[in-house]
């Protein structure tokens, strides 16, 4: 398609960024739906991101996503950050708004729900506990959607258990922390929450990751184990319920270790595509005025690089 002179701009902003599918994936929206618009990557040092994040308004820029290393940069130096990204600790859509100032946003958890419930329709968080394998920034999002939609209990597991007790108190901050990290049988978990913790993220020893898909409802991944070049995940996954939905959020490769153990007991799994491609949905609305679709076309698009 051709560019005019008053076509939209808006563009992904990380060090480095050549590895990012973002132009791809808004490339493909903006020629599908036929919009004066362009979608570049721009690779910027961290020395010099504040800069080019003050220059996006003067450049005519809608906004642009943030990738690493600048996610918690621009959580501090946006004009306006709404609450969830607040909660969530970072930030990795800018929206430029009429006045010039600069929104952050973070719309990791849409896209972790939307996948969810485009993947295994009729996800209800709402159904039961999840376990949650990680305590980084993808983990964070991950929580606050479940939490946000419903989730009963969240059972939180990391190999640094302290960092995994910081993003609890930090997605839970006014309800007391115990200072037992539960090490014992998982069973008793639900009973432990409703008498003497009030909070719904308990953090668990990550040698107990096993018994804690014990009555399960959804299992999430958000390591990198099981990554492309990175070690296997190691879980058994003999006590999870055979209706248990699980997610892996690496997409690559596309179907991990864990993915494809759980399809072969028979439970349903959702893979990690599907949250990069929804997040970028309410950001694409937000500089070109349409909300996009997530469809098997462009899965297969995306997913084909």
């Amino acid at each position: 398609m051709s560019l005019t002179g008053k076509a939209k701009l808006a563009g992904v902003i990380g060090w480095p960024v050549g590895h990012s599918r973002s132009p791809r994936l808004h490339g493909f929206w903006l020629d599908q739906l036929g919009i004066d618009g362009a979608y570049v990557p721009l690779p910027v040092h961290p020395g010099d991101f504040e800069t080019v994040l003050r220059a996006l308004p003067r450049m005519g820029f809608a906004g642009a996503n943030v990738t690493v290393p600048h996610k918690e940069a621009a959580l501090a130096l946006a004009d306006h950050v709404e609450p969830l990204a607040k909660r969530i600790g970072a930030v990795n859509t800018l929206v430029v708004r009429p006045d010039g100032s600069i929104e952050g946003r973070n719309t990791d958890a849409f896209g972790f729900i939307e996948n969810l419930r485009q993947g295994h329709p009729g996800f209800a968080a709402a159904r039961g506990p999840a376990v949650v394998l990680g305590a980084g920034g993808a983990a964070r999002a991950v929580v606050a959607a479940l939490l946000d939609a419903g989730c009963p209990e969240i059972r939180l597991f990391n190999r640094t258990a302290e960092r995994a007790r910081e993003m609890a108190q930090a997605l839970e901050p006014a309800v007391p922390l115990p200072q037992l990290i539960v090490a014992g049988p998982i069973s008793p978990l639900s009973g432990l929450l409703a008498s003497e913790n009030p909070r719904r993220i308990v953090v668990c020893d990550w040698d107990r990751r096993a018994e804690a898909l014990d009555g399960a409802a959804v299992l999430v991944n958000t390591t990198t184990l099981g990554m492309a070049g990175q070690p296997p995940l190691d879980l058994n996954l003999d006590f999870l319920p055979l209706d248990a939905v699980v997610n892996d959020i690496v997409y690559a490769p596309l179907e991990t270790d864990l993915l494809a153990r759980a399809r072969a007991r028979g439970n349903a799994v959702v893979d990690g595509l599907g949250m990069l491609l929804h997040q970028a949905r309410p950001g694409f609305a937000a500089w070109f005025g349409v909300m996009p679709e997530v469809t098997n076309e462009l899965r297969s698009f995306v997913g084909g690089t």
